[in-house]
């Protein structure tokens, strides 16, 4: 099972940077007093659940597409950010991935488009 996820020296890594970016924000937000362990087991299980639910194969290179799911439904709970405020940051997100050349890194407001806090 799982044959397909990148391993080094047998143990599995992550496939992406910004899945290793998920993670450190998951272990840095529990350390900061966000949520505890149980809760944030809770919200990525019903992550993965609705995932499931809605046709997610669940062959693991989903995972962490539910990590981040189960991110911000905590920073959204937990009043830290609201719906609106991540969906304007993915927006720029976008814009700004759209407007960097090949190679380079992303920035947000590289298109020209300020970018609020936050």
């Amino acid at each position: 099972m799982f044959s397909d996820l990148p391993r080094n020296a047998g143990e599995p890594v992550f496939r992406a940077p910004w899945e290793a970016k998920a993670f450190a924000m998951a272990v840095e937000l529990h350390a900061r007093g966000l949520f505890t362990w149980p809760e944030w087991a809770q919200t990525l299980s019903k992550a993965i659940r609705e995932a499931q639910a809605d046709g997610d194969p669940d062959c693991g290179d989903s995972y962490y597409h539910h990590w981040l799911a189960a991110l911000e439904t905590m920073v959204v709970t937990r009043a830290v950010a609201t719906t609106e405020s991540l969906a304007r940051r993915r927006e720029a997100w976008h814009r700004a991935a759209a407007a960097t050349p090949h190679g380079e890194s992303i920035e947000l407001g590289r298109d020209g488009t300020p970018v609020p806090p936050a």
